[in-house]
């Protein structure tokens, strides 16, 4: 039903009938949105840093799908007999659950979708516990997607009435400002509003998405640089060099956010060329700065001060710039052999039983690891880089 056939002359009567519908309607949506405590659940370790991970498993780095698939593979495998027993619904498994999720396949059948449908049934659904805190809808986007492959409303409504919820609460009442406070968010929220909208045709979703977006946007992103600090106490720090502090995976978690909300934009929408252009800017810095392994170390403007790349947020960057080349927002003579040489450059970082390493652990700035530090949202990275350069490839 379009929302204008509701818009229609009503008695006092029948105004007060559909306030009292809309008051429970409401009521409804608190109701299932609202967790039992705004604490979060004890969160599986996500990750970890043993002292040796064996040999490394010298893979074939040509961008063929037999090789891709292979590459894919072992990894995922590998990660997916590390599950823990109990369901997760933190932010750092989600982003694994959108790697799972993104997988072709030809890759492996529907073995990681089941698995993440298994998740998605023991979970019931929901949300993690805080109510407008972005980190705790991330899951939202597995769900969804599970949504988008079965249509069965239960994959949807709890998270729907989440968001309902955030859109009906007054800006007053935000418990930091703005909203999504800082760049890590743009991957969590943004997307689930983008797939709410796309499920529900209803125009709301992208609106609140987009007005948040602008705000966060205006507070952190450098319109010279055009990367993002991290959050606002980060405005004025900078690396050892004198260049300002630019976290390679606070930047790969805004433009993998980008990607997954224009894969959700209808074409004819007038947010398109904001996102498009902003792909088009980060990308230009992110080629500019690329290093000669193809990957970026963990502060984006001082790499000389960081001994090894760090593999989610070049995995991330990975996979906006082959989405862009894939959908003809980034030129292919100099993205693609760039997308080839940070492909490279994570396989050598893959052990022989699947380990994805030089992944630092969690953290808000360019922090300390080891070439064996494993951690699940950057296997989530690199299974949607994978993915992604698999579309494009032959």
């Amino acid at each position: 039903m379009k929302n204008g056939s509701l818009l229609r002359p009503m008695g006092r009567v029948g105004r007060v009938g559909a306030l009292v519908v809309a008051g429970m309607f409401l009521s409804a949506a608190v109701a299932a949105a609202q967790p039992v405590s705004e604490q979060p659940a004890p969160v599986a370790p996500p990750g970890d840093s043993p002292a040796t991970a064996g040999p490394t498993a010298h893979l074939v780095a040509k961008l063929t799908r037999r090789d891709l698939a292979k590459a894919m593979k072992l990894v995922a495998d590998w990660q997916l007999g590390r599950l823990p027993a109990e369901p997760q619904v933190d932010w750092t498994w989600a982003a694994l659950y959108d790697g799972f999720m993104a997988v072709p396949p030809q890759v492996a059948g529907d073995r990681y979708r089941q698995a993440m449908l298994r998740i998605g049934e023991e979970l019931h659904w929901q949300p993690g516990p805080r109510v407008m805190v972005a980190d705790d809808q991330a899951v939202g986007q597995m769900y969804m997607e599970q949504y988008f492959l079965h249509k069965e409303p239960k994959m949807m409504e709890p998270m729907r009435a989440r968001l309902d919820v955030e859109i009906a609460t007054p800006a007053s009442d935000y418990p930091k400002q703005p909203l999504w406070w800082w760049c890590d968010a743009f991957f969590m929220a943004p997307p689930v509003f983008a797939d709410m909208s796309a499920a529900t045709g209803d125009s709301k979703y992208l609106d609140f998405m987009d007005r948040q977006w602008t705000i966060t946007t205006n507070l952190l992103y450098d319109r010279t640089k055009h990367l993002y600090s991290r959050d606002a106490t980060y405005l004025d720090k900078h690396e050892r060099n004198g260049e300002k502090i630019f976290w390679s995976r606070g930047n790969g978690w805004v433009m993998g956010g980008i990607v997954r909300v224009l894969k959700e934009l209808p074409a004819d929408s007038p947010l398109r060329p904001k996102f498009v252009e902003q792909l088009k800017e980060m990308s230009a810095e992110m080629l500019s700065i690329q290093g000669e392994d193809g990957l970026w170390r963990p502060g984006l403007l001082d790499p000389g001060a960081y001994p090894l790349p760090e593999i989610s947020g070049s995995a991330f960057i990975t996979y906006a710039m082959a989405y862009g080349v894939n959908e003809g927002i980034l030129d292919r003579g100099p993205y693609w052999p760039a997308v080839e040489r940070a492909w490279t450059g994570i396989l050598k970082h893959i052990y022989v039983d699947g380990r994805l390493g030089s992944i630092q652990p969690v953290g808000a700035a360019p922090g300390v690891f080891t070439e064996t530090t494993s951690y699940v949202y950057g296997v989530g990275a690199y299974l949607l880089a994978g993915s992604e350069i698999y579309r494009g490839a032959k």
